[in-house]
């Protein structure tokens, strides 16, 4: 199982950051902040991007589970780097299976 960090470990760790920055700068940067080794870690196993922004590294870092709901749907729902599993992603329902429910035998 990947190694999970907190929204809040992230944002402490890469307070410093000079963005965009690659995936290992970004490790580089947790390591001169002294951070725990699990955001060193689950820093490492994002995808090898460049990213813009410290809210592209939150939508890509593997978060720990029981975090603030908002922060986790806007993680699933809005991250756009390749090879980030599709388990993180919201995906609407049918819209008419939402209003009439499963089939009604038609």
């Amino acid at each position: 199982m990947a190694t999970r960090t907190t929204s809040e470990r992230v944002r402490e760790a890469l307070s410093a950051a000079d963005f965009p920055a690659d995936k290992d700068q970004l490790v580089h940067c947790a390591e001169q902040a002294r951070a725990d080794g699990d955001t060193i870690k689950a820093l490492g196993a994002m995808p090898a991007e460049t990213y813009d922004n410290l809210g592209e590294v939150l939508q890509s870092v593997p978060l720990e589970q029981g975090q603030d709901p908002a922060d986790e749907a806007a993680q699933r729902r809005t991250h756009d780097k390749p090879g980030l599993a599709q388990s993180e992603k919201d995906v609407p329902g049918n819209p008419i299976v939402d209003e009439l429910g499963e089939n009604r035998g038609s």
